[in-house]
């Protein structure tokens, strides 16, 4: 299970190098695009974008007018299923309006669903799981060109990584997300992952390197390195895990100046790795490492193969060894089986261990996963009252974490301007779209730029502060 995810709708990142489509007059279509979900699936929407601009289609900003809209769906868990089919009734909506002639539905939802989705909304002009991607364009012809056979396009996982080159970005220039793997190889009881993206595929060193290196190009200072398990990166193509080489060789990648790692996994997390995180100057002391419980039974019952103690040894030697660490962590709260003194257990180590990032999901019931033939499933009431417990005990941990930064100078990188000398940016505590964010006070800053900001308040999980200096760093 992932961190917090983004969902929303995107606007073309006009400076982009594919942002401009359309050469000499020709337009193949227009078409507007709404993707929901991860950043793992934010990177599948960019490779559809490009595939669709270097082929003559121009994206536009509104669905209302647009030839035809994509809705690049999640399936992860019933709440993000419903949400996307709400996001696909509402296009259908316009095309019964007659504001647009079709709706593509893309995706992990079709993926997971297959055909059953076109019993369920037979109104869908096609839909394309999620290894179809590459072949959006072909799709995007057939549904201009009125061809109706073609109503739906699967591919088998791959047997070997995509590339993710030649995207056209929705994050802002001076961010992007870059998969460095697909798919996943652990057997937790609760994750319908591996029903849609497959196994475990290592995206080569080089191939990772030649995108940094192009994503670099295109102006991105802060690179977020995401997949579905990281830290099991190389296992499977290399018969090693060699996240630690990756690391050293995007280092190495003029441009970037904060690498950020995301969805660690517990296990293969090595002392070389530790000591390469500690002594780097690009890849920043954040870590996102889901750990779902603390319990042991629980994590037995999740199939997680790793247990309390070994987490604490982690969790305590991260700290020990990683200067100014943050931590971020999520946990499932509600699994089947889980006691009232579990329960607790888990409220008892969050306290002792105090994450300065967390975020709690109620365990949601996933057909087809082991989870879901186990015994003692609890009422959703009692699953949502220990996610809301939970969160209010990690609140008061963020605050009081906010709270040490005022008074002190951080450096900022600048995301927007919210309003004249009013910006909106984040430290390197905070990942986008999932944490929070600095307000800063300053005069003549620009997005992408560093800028050191004494911290003057906290306002709940953002900070606010006044520029040190104007000159980017």
């Amino acid at each position: 299970m992932s961190s917090l995810p983004i969902i929303g709708s995107f606007e073309p990142n006009t400076s982009s190098s594919l942002a401009a489509p359309v050469a000499e007059g020709f337009c193949k279509g227009t078409y507007a695009f709404v993707t929901l979900g991860c950043p793992k699936n934010l990177v599948d929407s960019e490779k559809m974008l490009g595939t669709l601009a270097l082929d003559g289609y121009a994206l536009v900003s509104e669905a209302d007018g647009a030839d035809f809209v994509i809705v690049n769906t999640c399936g992860f868990i019933e709440s993000s299923r419903d949400e996307s089919k709400a996001v696909i009734r509402e296009m259908l909506d316009l095309k019964r309006a007659g504001k647009t002639k079709g709706v593509i539905v893309a995706g992990c939802l079709p993926q997971r669903l297959g055909p059953a989705l076109l019993e369920e909304i037979p109104e869908i002009d096609h839909i394309v799981g999620v290894f179809g991607r590459d072949e959006i364009n072909r799709v995007a012809d057939h549904l201009l060109g009125g061809q109706r056979e073609q109503r739906h396009l699967f591919r088998p996982a791959p047997i070997k990584a995509l590339d993710d080159r030649a995207r056209l970005r929705m994050t802002p220039d001076h961010f992007a997300y870059l998969k460095i793997s697909e798919g996943c190889d652990r057997t937790c009881t609760f994750c319908s992952i591996p029903m849609m993206r497959g196994k475990h595929i290592t995206k080569p060193i080089e191939m990772v390197i030649a995108e940094a290196q192009e994503l670099a190009k295109d102006g991105v200072r802060e690179l977020n390195l995401v997949a579905q398990d990281t830290t099991y990166y190389g296992l499977d193509l290399y018969g090693k895990v060699r996240l630690v080489e990756l690391l050293k060789e995007l280092e190495q990648v003029e441009g970037l100046d904060w690498i950020r790692l995301m969805y660690l996994y517990p296990v293969n997390f090595t002392d070389e790795l530790i000591d390469t995180i500690a002594g780097s100057n690009k890849i920043i002391p954040y870590l996102d490492m889901p750990l779902q419980h603390i319990n042991d039974t629980m994590l037995r019952r999740m199939q997680r193969r790793v247990n309390r103690s070994q987490t604490e040894d982690l969790v305590r030697k991260l700290r020990d060894r990683i200067d100014n660490l943050v931590m971020r962590t999520t946990f499932v709260v509600g699994f089947p089986g889980e006691t009232d003194e579990q329960f607790e257990e888990l409220k008892q180590f969050v306290e002792e261990a105090q994450f300065e990032r967390m975020g709690v999901f109620p365990y949601s019931l996933e057909p087809d996963t082991p989870a879901a033939k186990l015994e003692g499933h609890l009422p959703e009431e009692v699953k949502l009252a220990r996610r809301d417990e939970l969160m209010a005990l990690q609140q008061q941990i963020a605050f009081e974490y906010g709270d040490t930064l005022v008074g002190n100078e951080i450096d900022v990188l600048i995301d927007e301007q919210v309003e004249e000398g009013v910006w909106r940016g984040r430290g390197y505590m905070d990942a986008p779209e999932i944490d929070g964010e600095v307000i800063v006070n300053g005069q003549d800053l620009q997005p992408g730029m560093f800028v050191p900001v004494e911290i003057v308040e906290r306002n709940d999980y953002d900070l606010v502060g006044v520029a040190v200096e104007d000159d980017e760093s």
